[in-house]
């Protein structure tokens, strides 16, 4: 190792740009980056970085624990830019929550280039530790117990305290990934990715088939006899780069990696046998399944080995150019091609709902600044937003029910979701209902209150909004400009356009976290004079996502379950006190 993990207390000073002295609770390693640690094209190798962070991440739950302690799992792991011979690598880890035997590290890493002193976030991840007392060691248990039970971490901030709840909520989809995947594989059956066998630019995953063998040497092991899981992670990473190589023709640098999941230990002497092939693709990237198996002698001899570890790392790739390259779609052949295409497209959405326990980002407030005398042209731009969003290609279906559809699209960092209601009512009665968002409390139980503070002008409102809470955090609130549009000529859409704004007379509460809407709104459109289908989108940001991120990832139906309410509220509103609008 070039360099050394620095605990608290290390003494270590800032100056200039480089990183504050360690916090308690928190671990740093920093190193330079040697070329025996790039890969041909002088990057830092991913696989390289992610034994450094399993070091740091395992000496951060020991220092904790106060025991010895092996990786249970690594995931959620994005890598958000790379790292260059000569630049310098910081990762801090640090314990979020401990639970009885386990505890979550946060893992964040970032590059430095030693020149100019610029800092950028490099990579972040999840650890799962379990406390594994050695021989050697004492451990004192309680009166009447047999197991370890770890000591609950400190919190010293207001972020710390954030943290500590959404570690909870990571813990919970961890716990819940297997049924989630389950349900949806089995919604699958019946949501089928069109794939048509005569297609052309398909490309079957046959050739992308990589096998590859290591034995365990004592370089290998760690302080605890077992093999370092940064050394099996990276063994992986390697095989699984070599199998997206061979679809791209290209350059694969990994983009994320779903779980690293230790199943079993192996130990100096070991057979390890890596297999990994292409499971999807997915536009501009490529999901790879690694699977392990250790054998010590005899094993290898009868070949029965045992299932150690598995993986699904995701890769972008780019050309000669260093333009992204458009990865061909996958023609699934045999029953187990199937399997694996349908579980990488359930994996994605899995991965798509866990987006917003694992974000670093912070957002930044809020919207637009309104101008009464520029009114006209924030609202076209309000609606015309709607519009653009509603217009976008690549929306993917995710859940169908007899009434509701939903969709997702995913562009770079955002995530965006539409669900589509038929409904029986006309057009102009849902439009009437849904462009009056006092009356969104009765059906949505997301909304708390919701009153007009600005009545700009007949088809523009400023709305207050207050919404429910969500995994212990402080309740939200919203400052939102509402813009209606009835249909044009041309057009027989109406549109109900909502985008967060800045007003000075409704600032920021202490009781609510001032969150903010980029662009959403219902598109209606009439199916006959009796029915129509309303269309709600939702450009997400970070504060939003936390609503949404259950649904999107196959574990919760509240959007299923708020979309069925606003079906009923519009059906059964009486016509009595629709009279004006009929």
């Amino acid at each position: 190792m070039d360099g050394l993990p620095l605990a608290s207390g290390a003494g270590a000073l800032s100056a200039g740009t480089m990183e504050p002295t360690v916090a308690p609770g928190e671990v740093l390693m920093s190193q330079a980056i040697q070329p025996a640690h790039a890969d041909s094209r002088g990057e830092l190798s991913a696989g390289q970085l992610l034994k450094w962070m399993d070091t740091t991440a395992c000496l951060a739950a020991e220092k904790h624990a106060g025991i010895s302690c092996v990786t249970a799992s690594m995931d959620d792991i994005l890598f958000e830019d790379t790292a260059r011979i000569g630049q310098i690598v910081t990762i801090r880890a640090k314990v979020t929550r401990a639970f009885s035997t386990s505890m979550e590290i946060s893992i964040k890493v970032r590059v430095q280039d030693k020149f100019t002193g610029i800092q950028k976030l490099l990579c972040v991840a999840f650890s799962t530790f379990v406390v594994k007392p050695l021989g050697k060691e004492k451990v004192h248990f309680p009166l009447g117990k047999e197991k370890v039970h770890l000591k609950p971490v400190l919190l010293q901030t207001e972020q710390e305290q954030v943290e500590h709840c959404l570690a909870s909520e990571r813990r919970k989809v961890r716990l819940q990934h297997e049924n989630t995947f389950s349900n949806i594989m089995k919604e699958s059956n019946w949501l089928r990715d069109p794939v048509c066998n005569e297609e052309e630019g398909t490309a079957t995953t046959m050739a992308t088939s990589v096998q590859s063998i290591e034995l365990v040497l004592p370089p290998h092991a760690n302080h605890h006899g077992n093999t370092f899981g940064g050394q099996i992670m990276a063994w992986m990473e390697t095989v699984a780069t070599i199998s997206a190589s061979r679809l791209c023709h290209g350059h694969p640098f990994l983009k994320s990696v779903d779980m690293f999941k230790f199943r079993g230990p192996s130990t100096v002497g070991d057979r390890l046998v890596f297999n990994a092939i292409v499971n999807n693709t997915f536009q501009n990237s490529v999901e790879v399944g690694v699977r392990v198996e250790a054998f010590d002698c005899r094993e290898w001899a009868e070949g029965q080995g045992r299932h150690i570890n598995s993986a699904f790392l995701i890769y972008n790739a780019v050309d000669d150019q260093e333009e992204l390259i458009t990865f061909p779609r996958i023609q699934p052949i045999s029953k187990d091609d199937f399997r694996r295409y349908q579980g990488a497209i359930a994996r994605r959405r899995i991965r798509l709902g866990r987006k917003y326990v694992i974000s670093h980002k912070k957002e930044v407030p809020l919207g637009t600044q309104w101008d009464i005398s520029k009114k006209g042209s924030i609202s076209n731009t309000n609606v015309e937003a709607l519009k653009n969003l509603a217009s976008k290609s690549g929306w993917e279906i995710t859940t169908t029910l007899e009434k509701i559809k939903i969709y997702t699209l995913e562009e770079q960092d955002a995530i965006s979701v539409k669900v589509e209601k038929q409904v029986g009512s006309p057009a102009r009665v849902a439009y009437h209902l849904l462009s009056d968002f006092t009356k969104r409390p009765l059906w949505d139980p997301h909304y708390i209150s919701c009153e007009v503070i600005d009545q700009v002008s007949e088809d523009d409102q400023i709305y207050y909004i207050t919404c429910s809470v969500v995994n212990g955090d402080k309740p939200k609130d919203f400052v939102v400009l509402v813009s209606q549009r009835k249909p044009l000529k041309d057009d027989n859409t109406y549109i109900v356009a909502l985008m967060s704004v800045v007003l000075p007379s409704v600032p920021p509460s202490p009781q609510y976290i001032r969150s903010q809407v980029i662009c959403a709104g219902f598109l209606i459109q009439p199916v006959d004079s009796s029915s129509c289908t309303v269309a709600y989108l939702n450009q997400m940001s970070d504060s939003i996502l936390p609503y949404f991120a259950g649904n999107i990832g196959g574990w919760s139906k509240s959007i299923e379950e708020a979309a069925a309410s606003c079906i009923k509220f519009i059906e059964n509103a009486t016509h009595d006190g629709l009279k004006s609008v009929l």
